[in-house]
């Protein structure tokens, strides 16, 4: 008789300790205010580095712009690795978000890289804000895995909780 193989139990995103852990720390409401602004400063920043790409106006508003939401996304990235630390015991590449903080690392190098680029003169302005715009796609990129992370979660919560999904409680939950 041939043996079947036997393939490993799916890991749920949480495992109770590390939901408890979660909804515990307080990095995960710094999280959850955190991101919201930088999608706006995002959002902002967006228009404004475009407005100057096509008109040529802005040049000041638009640079300001790209280094506010690099600043948003230094201080989401290390209260996400604070966060991670206390929900997961790593500061980085936990299981859960093991692909997250991949990416995350590209954006990071991409907005550090404009950061560079912007202090050293190293490329044309209209360079430079080429970058921001390469920066701000992996940024898009990055967020979407977080928003299907975040439905994930709450999908399993509303699963070990035996509800349907849809109902009136909400998931607050961020890295």
């Amino acid at each position: 008789m041939p043996l079947r193989e036997v393939k490993p139990a799916h890991r749920p995103l949480y495992t109770p300790e590390e939901r408890r852990r979660r909804d515990a720390s307080r990095w995960t409401l710094v999280q959850g205010v955190l991101a919201p602004l930088q999608l706006l400063a995002f959002i902002v920043s967006t228009w404004l580095v475009l407005r100057y790409l096509s008109t040529g106006a802005g040049e000041t508003a638009a640079t300001a712009s790209v280094v506010v939401k690099t600043m948003f996304l230094y201080a989401i990235m290390y209260t996400g690795a604070l966060w991670e630390r206390d929900v997961f015991g790593v500061y980085l590449f936990a299981p859960s978000f093991y692909w997250e903080d991949v990416v995350s690392m590209l954006v990071i190098a991409l907005h550090t890289a404009y950061l560079v680029a912007l202090a050293t003169g190293w490329l044309t302005t209209r360079e430079q804000m080429l970058l921001a715009l390469a920066a701000y796609a992996t940024y898009v990129v990055n967020a979407l895995q977080f928003v299907l992370k975040l439905r994930a979660a709450r999908r399993q919560g509303a699963a070990e909780a035996g509800r349907p999904l849809g109902g009136s409680h909400s998931l607050a939950t961020t890295e």
